[in-house]
């Protein structure tokens, strides 16, 4: 489909990466989810959630949007994990046209911090937007608080919303539009993420095991898909492996008489139906592979290795 033919003159078509950046749970995924009106990138309230560089694509009559949400940047580089994630955040900081950096309401961190040192070093167009301002009890401390942050850092647009309302979005894509450059689309128009089935599969499952697991579990935990075909009925059998370093945390995820595992089974399995748009037939599987998390092999084979 020709873009220029539909566009008038003075409305070039624009294409161009945005990178999305903050420290870990301010809610990146969250805002690029709700702009893409599509889930891409999972979710949950923990902290670290996301792990790898997703792209999700944005594409109206004027623009195309290629988001890249970045696992949160920390400061603690315990393992080969931590130092991977931060790694491809900051990697995917150079050659975009646009920075978004997302903080928590009035909330301020030392990684915060570390992240807005970077974001200043940065080349591109700089935007800010205070996610949660609907969470905010006394909306007196807001604009104080985006004075600091802006006093560190020029920012060429500043955006107070909430992602999951979505107080705000319109505004904020409109302008992070407008400062793409001009061009054609880089993907098909009916793109929303250059990521794969298979890799968005996994992803599902590790969201459900985050979501139903204690602290610690998560981030010792993650997922090999194995299988991933359709039979001749035109179901879609999808075979998901979770690693885990001990036997212990096993046990937790099977739980009493396999309860947890068929429950985050079953909860991804409707997700992926919706997602795939067939049935999905899934089966679980839990293995003990000790020190996967701090190994940068074992990582690599797992995938941990797009940046």
């Amino acid at each position: 489909m020709n873009h220029s033919s539909e566009n008038h003159t003075e409305q070039p078509f624009r294409c161009g990466y945005v990178a999305v950046l903050g420290r870990p749970n301010v809610g990146k995924s969250t805002l690029m989810n709700h702009i893409l009106g599509q889930k891409v990138s999972i979710t949950s309230r923990k902290p670290q959630t996301t792990r790898h560089r997703v792209l999700g694509i944005y594409t109206d009559n004027e623009a195309q949007i290629l988001f890249v949400d970045t696992p949160g940047i920390h400061s603690k580089e315990e393992r080969s994990i931590n130092r991977y994630m931060n790694r491809a955040a900051t990697s995917s900081m150079t050659d975009v046209d646009v920075l978004l950096f997302v903080v928590d309401g009035t909330q301020w961190t030392d990684d915060d911090e570390l992240v807005l040192n970077k974001v200043s070093q940065a080349k591109g167009k700089k935007v800010l937007f205070v996610n949660k301002v609907d969470k905010l009890t006394d909306k007196e401390e807001l604009l104080p608080h985006i004075a600091q942050i802006t006093e560190k850092c020029h920012f060429d647009a500043v955006f107070p919303g909430s992602a999951l309302k979505g107080q705000n979005l319109e505004q904020l894509t409109a302008t992070l539009k407008s400062y793409l450059p001009e061009g054609d689309l880089f993907y098909p128009e009916d793109y929303i993420t250059d990521r794969s089935e298979r890799f968005m599969a996994a992803e599902l499952i590790r969201e459900k095991l985050m979501r139903s697991l204690g602290e610690e579990i998560p981030y010792s935990s993650t997922v090999e898909i194995e299988q991933f075909k359709f039979n001749d009925k035109g179901v879609l059998t999808i075979s998901g492996l979770i690693l885990v370093e001990r036997p212990g945390q096993k046990a937790i995820i099977i739980g009493k008489k396999g309860q947890r595992l068929k429950q985050i089974g079953r909860d991804a399995r409707l997700e992926m139906e919706e997602l795939f748009d067939c049935k999905v037939f899934l089966e679980l599987w839990v293995k003990v592979k000790d020190g996967w998390a701090d190994d940068e092999r074992a990582l690599k084979s797992l995938g941990y290795n797009d940046y």
